[in-house]
Order: C-alpha cells, then structure tokens, then sequence
C-alpha cells in the first residue's frame, strides 16, 4: 500500500466525482477530462514561472536527448551513405526529411523493412503510424496502408515493403489502383529475402532459395498505377518528392528503391 509522506498537499484529478476520497482525503480535487486538466495545468505553471522552464538541464529529458544524440551519431553513416546499391537506412533518412510526419500515416510489412523503419521513424503520435507485435505475413503492410486511406483520405499513407513481399502480395496494388486510393508503397527491392542465406543455409546453396528477381516498377505501372525504380541515392529524396505529388494527383504510387543487403540492425534483440 503506497503512503504519501506527512506535510504533502494531496490533489486528486478525476473524471468521476465518487472516486474523489476513495483513497485519500484530497486538500484539491478536480473534475474534469485528463487531456484538459493537465492542459491547463501547464497553461498556470508557464502563468506563475512567466514562461521559463523550471525543469532541470540535466533532468531526464536532458540524458534521453543526449543518449538519442549519440545513438544516431552511430548509425549516421548508414542513414546518410552514397553507396550503390543503396543503403536502405539512406531510404528511410530521406523519407523522414521529405515526408511531414503530422500529414503521413506510416505502416511497414514483415522483415527487413519493418526492422529497419522502426527504430528511426518518429511520428507524429496516435493514428500517424500502423505498427503490431512480433510478426505477422507478408503483404499486410498494403492491405494497411490502402485501409487507412480509406480512413484519411487526405493523408499520405505509406506502406513500406521488400521484394519478397511485392513478390508474393503485390498484385493488390491494383486494388489500390482500380479503387482510387492513391497510397505510396516504397519498395526496397535487395535482390533477396535478407537472413534465409543463412537460416537455410543449405537449401540457399542447391536452389538459390534467397534470391529473388523482378521489375517491380514496371509491373506498378502495368497495373495502372505511378511508378519509378530509384538506382541513385542522391536522387532518394527527389524520388520521394515526385512520388508524393503522384499521390496528391489521385495516383497510386510505388518507388522501387534498388538497395544493398543491409544486415545491420539497431536495438534487436537475440531471438534465441
């Protein structure tokens, strides 16, 4: 059972009147919705310290801030690489710098993509990205993206994806298309489905089961859609430009970006 130490001034926020001294003999109790309370809450704190901040510099905002800081000094040279085939973290930076978080919804599918994406992309809160546990097939990612259009017409809504996954589900790329649901779907077409080289080690050396092959653009533009495939990181975030006014057109839209096999992962932890 939690004590409140003596001296201490009790103030109970609620939005039920008979939880107000179920617990505790409040000196202040408040009624009303959280969202609004604190709001104003914040509002009289900036009245009474005129503004200025009254957290420490060296608070916890502060060590997350610095420890963020570091981290993506680390993986910099990843997210900012001129290498060809391009570094799928190249993607993922330019996508940040090029899409407005508050005006996107953000989905991924399965494997390298959603590992990738997760650690970097910052929304702009709830309804702004699509994320779920641990793992589901592949080609949910688009059935996502195309269900939040339906929801928020007016937003960009992204979906990104493999190879593997266009490969097995990209043909409901057309229902995006045959339904006027302009969606964005990036494509980081690495050639291969990334880590099967090595969890099936055998099978990848008698049947080449890792290796993939396609022209995926070509097939978004068979199906009605707007299409580019992107060989040159420096043209990323162009492409992504371009790809966007596709959408604000009525288009949907797909980018395949040729990438490298990127096996570097941030914060994964083991699965054994």
């Amino acid at each position: 059972v939690m004590t409140v130490p003596p001296g201490k001034t009790i103030i109970h926020s609620t939005n039920a009147p008979v939880d107000i001294g179920k617990s505790y003999d409040p000196d202040i109790a408040i009624l009303g919705d959280a969202r609004l309370v604190l709001r104003q809450f914040i509002d009289a704190a900036k009245d009474l310290t005129s503004g200025t901040a009254v957290a420490p510099e060296d608070g916890p905002a502060t060590e997350i801030k610095d420890l963020r800081d570091d981290w993506l000094a680390e993986w910099m040279p990843k997210l900012s690489s001129a290498a060809e085939p391009i570094n799928p973290y190249r993607i993922i930076w330019e996508f940040m710098q090029n899409v407005d978080p508050a005006e996107a919804i953000v989905t991924h599918d399965a494997g390298g993509p959603r590992f990738e994406l997760m650690p970097f992309y910052v929304s702009n809160g709830p309804h702004t990205y699509i994320g779920w546990g641990k793992s589901h097939q592949l080609g949910t990612g688009l059935a996502f993206a195309i269900g939040a259009k339906l929801a928020a017409p007016d937003k960009l809504c992204v979906n990104f994806m493999g190879d593997a996954s266009f490969g097995m589900t990209g043909l409901d790329f057309e229902t995006a298309v045959r339904n006027d649901l302009p969606i964005l779907t990036i494509m980081i077409n690495n050639g291969g489905m990334t880590g099967i080289d090595r969890s099936n080690a055998k099978a990848h050396e008698l049947y080449g089961t890792a290796n993939l092959g396609g022209d995926y653009a070509t097939m978004a533009k068979a199906m009605g859609g707007w299409a580019e495939r992107v060989e040159d990181p420096e043209d990323v975030g162009p492409a992504i430009q371009r790809a966007k006014r596709a959408t604000q057109e009525g288009q949907a839209a797909l980018l395949e970006f040729m990438a490298s096999q990127e096996t570097g992962r941030s914060n994964l932890r083991p699965f054994d």
